[in-house]
């Protein structure tokens, strides 16, 4: 998969191809059905925006991306996209009017075929509505196709959805919506080695990842991202502040079952599939080590 950094670097390469429209953060069960559409009208390409429009139209209200831009890319290109253009969004760009847009589609780049969601808005203001993108397509011999909303057990499969039960720490929850387990990628540092003093080594995580599970205990499963086709590991892992040693800050640490080695500097990438239970403080480190075997 190619990626461009702007509609204009990515110019008339897309010419008369298919186009999904959207920011795609989580790249989940919604997302999916929007490039299976376009994947009918192949070469079936995506734009999205850098930053999330968000942080810079209010950024203190602005989402906790599920995925950073290297992980959503990465699973663009899985979904079988061709191309993505990731178009800078800044507060002049916010301000271009949905006629400035509908340019930017089917005149700059050319493209055949727009697949976007029933409630897409676009241009400043949100004005552009899916009849005025279905209008400025129709003049231009171009086509609009719209996918609804994906439903998973009754739940309409949207980001803001899965960012609310991942804070809760509803993971499976996440999972469905998602169509995979919520991942984050990190790298790992050395800790205060409590872990191995009683038993249970971890390995400390330390992510840049904006969305973290609820505090508490969870099953995961483990890959080194060195080893793309290496395997997964399964395990457990703590995200809290380990109250019963008094700590104050935030880690995340996981403890690989049947696994010895050095993992010190190396980059995992940490698969949450459920929530054992909250993170809970106990009255010594014998009774922590029977609840971590009970796990």
């Amino acid at each position: 998969m190619k990626v461009f950094q702007s509609v204009s670097e990515a110019g008339r390469q897309l010419q008369g191809q298919a186009l999904a429209l959207g920011n795609f953060d989580g790249v989940h069960v919604g997302h999916q059905a929007l490039f299976s559409e376009a994947l009918r009208h192949a070469p079936a390409n995506a734009l999205t925006f850098q930053p999330h429009p968000g942080k810079v139209l209010q950024p203190d209200l602005a989402p906790k991306l599920i995925t950073l831009l290297p992980r959503k890319l990465e699973l663009l290109a899985a979904c079988g996209l061709s191309h993505v253009v990731v178009q800078s969004f800044t507060r002049d760009y916010a301000r271009s009017t949905p006629q400035d847009f509908e340019a930017a589609l089917f005149d700059t780049l050319g493209v055949g075929h727009v697949v976007v969601g029933s409630d897409y808005t676009y241009g400043a203001q949100r004005a552009g509505t899916v009849t005025t993108l279905r209008d400025a397509a129709a003049k231009r011999g171009a086509r609009v196709h719209v996918v609804q909303p994906v439903n998973v057990d009754g739940v309409v499969a949207s980001s803001s959805r899965i960012r609310e039960y991942i804070l809760e720490g509803r993971v499976g929850a996440a999972r469905r919506l998602l169509g995979r387990p919520f991942d984050l990628d990190g790298t790992v540092v050395s800790g205060a080695g409590r872990g191995r003093t009683i038993g249970f080594p971890t390995a400390n995580v330390d992510t840049q990842n904006e969305l973290r599970p609820a505090p508490g205990v969870y099953a995961i499963r483990v890959r080194l991202l060195a080893e793309a086709d290496g395997p997964w590991r399964p395990g457990a892992a703590n995200i809290g502040v380990k109250p019963t040693f008094g700590g104050t800050e935030v880690t995340i640490e996981a403890h690989l079952l049947d696994f010895s080695g050095d993992l010190y500097g190396k980059e995992l990438r940490v698969q949450f599939l459920e929530r054992l239970r909250p993170e809970q403080r106990f009255g010594s480190a014998a009774e922590l080590v029977g609840q971590i075997k009970r796990d």
